[in-house]
């Protein structure tokens, strides 16, 4: 029984090992770049992002996207 859980476990492991590794990063950079395109004058005339609509998620994701990208040297991503 202990091992079957163990195992599993380790299933689990490799699949969500191998969903990070498909990514489509240039459509996540496209999708980062094109946030940051309609949030920055709502944002730079002191909108929030409540105001401009755009979750916190969102934001935490291109960013974290961002880093993966310029730590993986995927052509397109700027580091920041």
């Amino acid at each position: 029984m202990r091992a079957s859980t163990l195992t599993v476990a380790m299933l689990l492991l490799v699949a969500s090992r191998a969903d990070a590794a498909m990514i489509d990063w240039q459509a996540e950079l496209q999708r980062c770049r094109a946030l940051r395109e309609n949030m920055a004058p709502l944002l730079q005339a002191g909108e929030g992002i409540s105001a401009v609509g755009r979750s916190n998620a969102a934001v935490r994701r291109c960013i974290w996207i961002q880093r993966m990208a310029v730590r993986k040297k995927i052509p397109g991503a700027e580091a920041r």
